[in-house]
């Protein structure tokens, strides 16, 4: 079986729009969240987001590029051009049936779907629809355009497990690479969900902060007082690469892609098993599958958007798994600066994992400042101030609505 190493990182998120403006705002402990900026939001419940700052598409993207694209494949293109850049690629020189793509998005075009709707309703029902509805809409088009901007030719394909989804397309990527199908897969997610609906479905489920006088504040992991998510839009790129491929080209290596694995809850539409049991058992698998022992693994970024049920059942799970090796793991939320990217999320976590590796440094869970009593004793949770440690292995989550459970271990070289 072959190793698969990670040689690129793009990332453009409410905390900066590159890799390092990323990280640096991470390091200081930063929220990216504030009040919404891309429609009045006076109607809703929530009325905050963690929105991109200061975002232009045409400091990146054509004219034309932007008129065919949904914002969550503009922000692929984007994310991805850094990564791309940052691995010191010639795809020019590769089999483009060796390069492919696998990229999720767990909502895809939305703002387009809803644009096109509304102006057809306003419209006395003209049947004017544009002719990119559909193809700005479709969840895969945004694997499909990197794919042509640089001419990969082999697998290509989006998955969708709702905020699980883009540790799902790493996963697939992971072993893709390492059965031999291909010797390079650009992955990652990416998602645009600041829109009427998506916003007020999911302040109609209640699933979202209503702290409207503290959005910044707001996401509070595994906090007493903590009362839903804080949602937020970006994209997160990953290039993975078969390692002899790499190293023979003397390709700067980020970590090894070490191992992954899926499970599901098969509980509830959209509450996590209480106890945590589908979450546990994946854990353990993708840390089997990283021939790693627990006490192995040095950090794990958690999921924990900062839901009442979530937090406690993921908190269990890692206790109930992890048990007196516990003591050698430190956890963080990191979702309580860069608020939840849904199926964004686990490519902003793999590559906050991936730098906390390189850096020697678990970033801050910030806001929480009373730890809910039921939350397990014993784990290391890291509050207010990064913590300097060695982290040789690393184990991202990710969950999601449906009952989808994803994680992935990255390990050091």
């Amino acid at each position: 079986m072959k190793r698969v190493v990670v040689t690129g990182l793009g990332a453009l998120t409410p905390l900066g729009h590159s890799v390092d403006d990323f990280w640096n705002s991470l390091v200081s402990g930063k929220s990216g969240a504030a009040r919404l900026k891309a429609f009045d939001p006076s109607l809703f419940r929530t009325q905050f987001a963690c929105e991109l700052k200061d975002y232009d598409p045409k400091k990146y993207l054509s004219h034309s590029e932007i008129k065919r694209t949904d914002p969550f494949s503009q922000y692929a293109l984007i994310s991805t051009e850094e990564a791309v850049r940052d691995s010191g690629l010639d795809f020019e020189k590769m089999d483009p049936f060796d390069t492919g793509v696998i990229w999720g998005s767990g909502q895809g075009g939305l703002l387009t779907f809803e644009h096109e709707v509304m102006e057809y309703v306003k419209g006395d029902y003209n049947p004017r629809f544009s002719p990119f509805l559909v193809p700005k809409m479709i969840m895969n088009i945004a694997s499909g355009l990197i794919s042509m901007k640089y001419g990969l030719m082999g697998i290509n394909y989006s998955t969708v497990s709702a905020c699980a989804t883009s540790n799902t397309s790493i996963m697939d990527a992971m072993n893709y690479i390492r059965m031999g199908k291909a010797k390079v897969i650009i992955t990652g997610g990416s998602e645009a969900p600041v829109t009427h609906a998506s916003f007020g479905g999911f302040s109609a489920m209640k699933a979202m902060s209503t702290r409207n006088d503290d959005p910044e504040g707001a996401s509070r992991p595994f906090d007493v007082e903590r009362d839903g998510f804080v949602m937020s839009e970006g994209s997160g790129t990953l290039i993975l690469e078969e390692y002899e491929h790499a190293k023979a080209r003397g390709a700067k290596i980020y970590a090894e892609v070490a191992g992954a694995a899926m499970t599901s809850d098969a509980y509830h539409m959209t509450a996590t098993h209480p106890e945590g049991k589908g979450a546990r058992e994946g854990m353990k698998r993708a840390v089997e599958d990283a021939n790693l022992n627990l006490e192995e693994i040095d950090y794990l970024n958690t999921h924990a958007t900062s839901t009442p049920v979530g937090d406690l059942s993921e908190t269990k799970a890692i206790a109930a798994l992890f048990g007196s090796d516990a003591k050698h793991l430190h956890i963080n939320a990191t979702k309580s600066m860069t608020g939840h990217l849904l199926g964004a999320a686990g490519a902003a976590e793999a590559i906050i994992s991936i730098k906390s590796m390189n850096e020697g440094l678990i970033l801050p869970t910030i806001n929480t400042k009373e730890l809910d009593p039921e939350i397990p004793s014993g784990l290391n949770i890291v509050l207010k101030e990064p913590l300097e440690k060695q982290v040789n292995a690393a184990l991202s989550n990710t969950f999601g609505f449906g009952g989808h459970n994803a994680s992935v271990v990255f390990r050091k070289t």
